[in-house]
């Protein structure tokens, strides 16, 4: 087996010695270029001229996007490092396949070469390889897997971040730790629903700490900022032109450690979720919706919001076609939001909407949430949540009912003159 590797090694008195070593002695390795810097070395990697990369943990700009471009290239990765465990632990939260310590002679570094390019082949001819680069130590062994919930609605501001923060918040009070995440990429607005200054984004934050490998549990709960009991926030981007600092890369990291570090996690992941660019672009370059697409691919349960008048309805069924396909296994409540008899006409509203749902989307049940505009304007003035600012409201009722069917908690009836109802979580 002889394996093609590109060089990437800040010290090059370093690099030098150790490509002299597998030059004078076949170790099944042979070095095709020395790459200069970071830039260079991803160039070399996509034009396809080696199958490993060999590289220093102290390249500059080293991080898990640079990781997965290589990987995505089909290379294998292996690291030169301090033989100490915080080092080792960061580069395997980067992606790296293997790590070698620092001053290993040629053939301990051949060796490592060869067996990760092994890896790779390996695992190209069984089956499709798992995400690259999730350590292999568990942090915390003991936590159960959380659950979470993509709160998704078309354009035309359905209502979409107050459902998502009041879910959240009854969540929370039901006895669940939960963590809230801004993830919209078009108009981030969850830190001023809780009266949060947002001069500092928490979801940016910890996407660059998760692109350096940094992100723990105990560093994603510093970055998630204490909203009440039980209940912590990734607050947004702090402007729109920011969406590139939400990559995928860093976001499956971030899903990940928010799993294990709480009960729930509910994300706002803003209404445009069109893929245009994967077929405008033959490139890894960031995707202006990738945020949004790959949330919805990952959770556990979608919360699609719709505003309750003819226009809201239409827009909301038009753009289910748009949403990705869901994963296998993954549950669905639709919620219909500021149910009002003036913006329906004549009948029951309750009665109207499901009809038109029925009709034109194939949905037989859905969550009514009653216009409630005294609770909105208190609790936003206030910069509280509903249970906080109106906790015997109607729309408060309604939204802490759809936590309960969440949560798994059987609720009671409340008559039949109830509007707000939900009347099962379609599979």
């Amino acid at each position: 087996m002889n394996v093609t590797v590109l060089t990437a090694i800040g010290d090059p008195r370093r690099e030098a010695e150790l490509a002299a070593g597998l030059h004078d002695v076949d170790l099944g390795v042979t070095v095709v270029r020395r790459c200069v810097d970071l830039a260079d070395l991803l160039a070399a990697a996509t034009a396809g001229l080696a199958e490993a990369v060999l590289l220093s943990a102290d390249l500059r700009r080293l991080d898990r996007s640079a990781v997965q471009r290589l990987r995505a290239a089909g290379l294998a990765v292996v690291a030169l490092a301090a033989d100490d465990l915080p080092t080792r632990s960061r580069l395997e939260r980067l992606g790296i396949d293997a790590v070698v310590a620092d001053g290993s002679p040629a053939k301990g570094v051949a060796a490592a070469v060869v067996a990760a390019v092994g890896g790779r082949r390996a695992l190209s001819s069984d089956a499709d390889p798992p995400y690259p680069g999730e350590p292999t130590v568990v942090e915390d062994p003991e936590a159960a897997a959380g659950t979470v919930i993509a709160v998704w609605g078309p354009a035309g501001a359905p209502g979409r971040s107050v459902v998502a923060v009041n879910l959240a918040a009854e969540l929370a009070g039901l006895g669940h730790p939960t963590l809230c995440v801004d993830l919209d990429t078009y108009g981030a607005s969850m830190a001023q629903l809780v009266g949060l200054f947002d001069e500092g984004s928490g979801v940016a934050a910890a996407c660059r700490a998760a692109n350096l490998g940094s992100l723990d549990l105990a560093t994603l709960r510093r970055l998630a900022v204490e909203v009440r009991p039980r209940l912590r926030m990734l607050t947004g981007i702090t402007g729109s032109h920011r969406w590139h600092e939400l990559r995928s890369a860093s976001l499956d990291v971030l899903l990940d450690r928010a799993r294990r570090a709480f009960r729930y996690v509910v994300i706002d992941v803003g209404f445009c979720v069109e893929q245009d660019e994967e077929l405008s672009y033959d490139t890894v370059a960031p995707r202006r919706n990738g945020a949004a697409v790959d949330v919805l691919a990952a959770a556990d349960l979608l919360v699609a919001v719709a505003a309750a008048d003819p226009v809201g309805i239409a827009r909301f069924v038009r753009s289910l076609a748009d949403l990705p396909q869901p994963p296998s296994g993954r549950r669905s409540i639709t919620v219909i939001n500021r149910v009002r008899r003036a913006a329906i006409g004549r009948g029951d509203p309750a009665q109207q909407i499901a009809l038109a749902l029925g009709r034109y989307a194939s949905i037989d049940d859905a969550l009514l949430i009653p216009d409630d505009p005294a609770t909105a304007d208190t609790a936003v003035a206030a910069g509280r949540t509903w249970p906080e600012a109106a906790p015997s409201s109607p729309a408060r009722l309604a939204v802490r009912e759809l936590a309960q069917r969440v949560a798994g908690v059987a609720t009671a009836a409340r008559g039949p003159r109830r509007r707000a109802r939900l009347l099962q979580v379609r599979g």
